[in-house]
């Protein structure tokens, strides 16, 4: 199986203080790959070098066998963890900004999406709650033809409600040859979609595994096994 990601001895320092060191993982098309960690532990900081936001980094970082640029930028589909819509848009305005901007958006998918999330194209951003909010931010994100989805904490802001619908957005929105990098906290309400876990701690990759070996390893859940590796409560 071809690997969409090669990340190799990836290392980065903000102001002298370094946050990942000799990184490496490879992530093959047609996967769903949760990246966990506590705070602060660089998961955003690795989204944000795939993603093309940050560029200063030692180390090699392929996309699809090209670095992060502008050809990457086209098949890469980037949820930030921040809020980035402008407060004069309309739902509508956001559904056109990604047609104008990006090739490879299906309107017919976001509007279908839209639909199904039950979310109104004549509402104005600053009047949607924060669940509806990420749920657009969603819809606009999936509805792209991209080759990498790379989502940061999605469902912070979603009430237990809505999101195996998100969940469920996400699995049946991805091709075959397209892989969803999902960074989370909520990792028990997600863990169902995960094909395979990444977890970083001290700066360095602890475990990358598929999720199946990783439970059988164990014996436990993904949420039980980071529970222990962090000595969460």
């Amino acid at each position: 199986m071809e690997n969409l990601i090669e990340i190799t001895e990836l290392t980065k320092k903000y102001e002298g203080k370094t946050v990942l060191e000799n990184v490496s993982f490879d992530i093959p098309s047609g996967r769903i790959v949760g990246l966990l960690g506590p705070n602060g532990a660089g998961k955003t900081t690795i989204i944000k070098i795939l993603a093309g936001v940050i560029n200063d980094y030692k180390g090699k970082v392929l996309i699809n066998h090209e670095p992060p640029g502008i050809y990457t930028k086209s098949i890469v589909s980037y949820l930030p963890d921040k809020t980035y819509f402008s407060n004069w848009m309309k739902v509508s305005d956001t559904i056109n900004l990604f047609d104008d901007f990006y090739e490879d958006f299906d309107r017919a998918k976001a509007m279908k999406l839209l639909k199904r999330l039950n979310i109104d194209e004549k509402l104005k951003i600053t009047k949607l709650s924060k669940g509806i909010y990420e749920k657009l931010q969603l819809v606009i994100v999936m509805s792209r033809k991209a080759r990498v989805y790379i989502l940061d904490e999605p469902l912070g802001g979603v009430d237990p409600a809505s999101r195996d619908v998100i969940l469920d957005t996400i699995l049946t929105n991805y091709s075959e040859d397209s892989s969803v990098i999902l960074s989370t906290q909520l990792i028990q309400d997600v863990e169902r979609v995960f094909d395979k876990v990444i977890m970083i701690k001290d700066k360095e990759i602890f475990i990358n595994e598929d999720v199946d070996t990783l439970r059988l390893k164990y014996g436990k859940s993904v949420d039980e096994i980071f529970r222990e590796v962090f000595r969460c409560s």
